[in-house]
């Protein structure tokens, strides 16, 4: 999936969340600048954490569908694409 033919697309939204998660990580170094409590700082960091996990499922799920349609087109077997797929997902986590 991720070889030369099968690059990974990453439309606006992608890009956008991404920048959301970049202003969680700018907010969590400020919190921690003001000494804020552990416990408020931990819950944001999980927060961030999560959003990362979140865009990095769709990535692949959007990827793969469109990965997928196009191995079908050519005649190929689709198996190795969602396994490597699966491994992406788990090798996020």
């Amino acid at each position: 999936m991720i070889e030369e033919e099968h690059k990974l697309e990453y439309d606006a939204k992608i890009i956008n969340r991404m920048k959301r998660v970049e202003g969680q990580i700018r907010g969590l170094q400020r919190m921690m600048e003001q000494k804020k409590d552990c416990r408020d700082v931990v819950a944001q960091m999980s927060a961030a954490r999560n959003a990362i996990d979140r865009t990095a499922a769709l990535i692949v799920s959007q990827n793969l569908e469109r990965c997928i349609r196009e191995e079908q087109e050519k005649g190929g077997n689709t198996d190795e694409l969602i396994q490597e797929a699966v491994q992406l997902l788990v090798k996020s986590r």
